[in-house]
C-alpha cells in the first residue's frame, strides 16, 4: 500500500480490516457465493413442471436464462467499478439487497412475466464474484508478494462454493417440489439463501483498505450496456416468429448493438477514467483468455435448460429422455456439479504443474469429450451422467483459470473491474449459448407441442462440442509470462 492509499483509507476502515479474522472472511465469502449458486441452480429441477404451471413451451423457458444474463450484463460493469471506487463491502451489501428483492418477486410469481422480472433483478448476482475478489485481494498483507498466489487459492474456494450452492439449490428446490403440495413453493428457495447471506455477512466482511479515488464513467457504462443488450436481444429472438434473421427487428438489434458497442470503444479511448480500459485488449493474453471464456460459457449456460428438461422427459411418452421427477433431476445433475468443484479446486495445482496454457486447453478438451459422450450415449443414464461429469471437470478448470488470469491482468485498485470483465464475458457467451439452443429448440418443436424432438438435443450437444474444440485451439495462443513460470 502506498502512502497515498493510506491517506485515502479511513482509520476505522483499516481497523476493521485488521480486526476481521481470516476464517470469518473466507466463510463469509463462501456463504455469499453459496447463495449465488443456489439462486442460479434452484430453477433447473422445476423447469419441466413450469411448462404446465405457467403454460409456456420448453423453448420459452430459455428466456429465463436470457433475461437473467441480459440483466447481468447491465449490472456487472457498474457494480464492479463502484466497488473499486466506493468500497467492495458497501456495494456488495446493496448488491445482495437487489438480488433479495428479485428473489422475493420470483417467490410471489404466478405468471411468466413476473418470474422474468424477478430473474432480471436476480441477475445482479453477477456482481458478487468481482466484489468478493476485491475484498480478498485487498484485505491486507504483502499484496505485491503474496497477492496472486492467495488470490488463486481464494478463487478456487469461491468457485467451489458457487458450485456447491448450485447443488444445494438443485436438491433443495427438488425436495420442496416433492414434499410441498404447491407447484410454486420451491420458488422461495433463493429468498431464504440470499436473506441468510445478507444477514450473516453484513457485520463480518471487511471493507477494502484502499480507495483509488475517481468517478463512475456513466456514459461508458450506458453505452456498453445498451450495445451488448441489443446484440444479445437480437441473438436471443433471432429465428422466432416476427424475429426472422432477416427481419428489421433482428437486424436492427444486431447492427445497432454493434454500432453502439463500437461507439463505446471510441468513447472509452478518449475518457480519462473509463468504465473498462479497452487498451487492455491490445494484449495477446487478454484477448486469448477473453475468447476462451466465451467459448466455454456458450455450452455451459446454453445447456442449462436443455439438459434438465431432457432428464425430466419420459421416454414412454416422448421416445427419449430419462423420465426423472424434479428431485431425481436435481440428484442427476450432481455428478456434473461435483466435477466442476473438483476441477476448480485442482486447477491451481494443475496450472503450476503444466502451465496456464495447457490447463485452458485441457479444460476445453474435457468439455468437448463430455458433450460427445452425451451425444453418443444419451439413451443410457449412467453413461449420460458420466459424460456430464467429464464436461464438468473441464468447466471447473476453466472457471478457475479464466477468472484467475483475468484478475492478474489488472492492478490491485482495479481488481473488481478485471474480474467484472470476465464475468461480463461469461454472460455474453452464456447469452449466445442460450440463444443458440433457443433457436434450435424452437425450430425442432412441433406445432402445438411444448417439448422438442430428440434432434433438438443432439444438435445442441454437437454444437457445444464443436465450440469447446474451438476453445481448445484458441487456448494454445496463450503465452505464460516468465515471472509466472518462475513462481510455478
Amino acid at each position: 500500500m502506498t502512502d497515498t492509499d493510506t491517506l485515502r483509507t479511513p482509520p476505522a476502515s483499516r481497523a476493521a480490516v485488521r480486526a476481521t479474522p481470516g476464517v470469518a472472511v473466507i466463510a463469509s465469502v463462501a456463504l455469499v457465493e453459496l447463495s449465488s449458486g443456489i439462486t442460479q441452480g434452484f430453477l433447473s429441477p422445476l423447469l419441466k413442471g413450469l411448462t404446465e404451471t405457467l403454460r409456456v413451451t420448453a423453448a420459452d423457458l430459455n428466456w429465463i436464462s436470457i433475461a437473467n444474463l441480459l440483466a447481468s450484463v447491465a449490472f456487472t460493469p457498474v457494480l464492479s467499478r463502484m466497488g473499486d471506487l466506493y468500497g467492495h463491502r458497501r456495494v456488495l451489501r446493496w448488491n445482495l439487497a437487489i438480488v433479495l428483492l428479485g428473489s422475493v418477486l420470483v417467490g410471489f410469481s404466478r405468471s411468466f412475466g413476473v418470474l422474468l422480472a424477478g430473474q432480471i433483478l436476480q441477475g445482479a448476482f453477477a456482481g458478487f464474484f468481482p466484489l468478493l475478489v476485491g475484498i480478498l485481494r485487498n484485505r491486507g498483507g504483502d499484496r505485491e508478494k503474496d497477492g496472486d498466489g492467495e488470490s488463486r487459492r481464494g478463487i478456487s474456494y469461491m468457485v467451489a462454493a458457487l458450485v456447491a450452492g448450485i447443488a444445494v439449490g438443485l436438491v433443495a428446490s427438488g425436495f420442496v417440489a416433492r414434499a410441498v403440495d404447491s407447484p410454486t413453493a420451491a420458488l422461495w428457495v433463493p429468498t431464504a439463501a440470499v436473506g441468510l447471506a445478507l444477514a450473516v455477512t453484513w457485520p463480518l466482511l471487511p471493507e477494502s483498505p484502499a480507495r483509488p479515488g475517481g468517478r463512475i464513467d456513466w456514459a461508458g457504462g450506458v453505452l456498453l450496456c445498451a450495445g451488448l443488450v441489443a446484440v444479445m436481444l437480437g441473438l436471443g429472438m433471432g429465428g422466432l416468429p416476427g424475429w426472422e434473421w432477416t427481419s428489421p427487428r433482428t437486424l436492427g438489434c444486431l447492427v445497432g448493438g454493434a454500432l453502439v458497442t463500437a461507439l463505446w470503444v471510441r468513447v472509452e479511448l478518449r475518457t480519462a477514467e473509463p468504465m473498462i480500459d479497452v487498451r487492455m485488449f491490445r494484449r495477446r493474453n487478454v484477448v486469448t483468455v477473453s475468447l476462451v471464456t466465451v467459448t466455454f460459457t456458450v455450452p455451459m449456460i446454453g445447456l442449462q435448460v436443455a439438459n434438465p428438461v431432457f432428464m425430466g422427459t419420459g421416454p414412454a411418452e416422448h421416445g427419449y429422455g430419462l423420465g426423472l421427477d424434479p428431485f431425481a433431476t436435481g440428484l442427476a445433475m450432481l455428478p456434473n456439479l461435483l466435477a466442476i468443484a473438483a476441477g476448480a479446486l485442482a486447477a491451481p495445482a494443475v496450472a503450476a504443474a503444466v502451465s496456464d496454457r495447457l490447463t485452458l486447453c485441457a479444460g476445453s478438451l474435457l468439455m468437448a469429450a463430455g458433450y460427445l459422450a452425451s451425444l453418443a450415449w444419451h439413451g443410457s443414464m449412467p453413461l449420460f451422467l458420466a459424460g456430464t461429469a467429464v464436461a464438468g471437470l473441464g468447466i471447473g478448470l476453466l472457471q478457475h483459470s479464466t477468472r484467475t488470469l483475468a484478475v492478474e491482468s489488472v492492478p490491485h485498485d482495479r481488481t473488481s473491474v478485471g474480474s467484472g470483465i470476465n464475468e461480463l464475458l461469461i454472460n455474453v457467451g452464456g447469452s449466445a449459448g442460450a440463444a443458440i439452443v433457443l433457436t434450435v429448440f424452437a425450430a425442432r418443436t412441433p406445432a402445438g407441442e411444448t417439448l422438442p424432438e430428440l434432434g433438438a438435443y443432439t444438435t445442441s450437444w454437437t454444437i457445444c462440442a464443436v465450440v469447446s474444440l474451438a476453445g481448445a485451439a484458441l487456448s494454445l495462443l496463450y503465452r505464460t509470462p516468465k515471472d509466472r513460470e518462475a513462481r510455478s
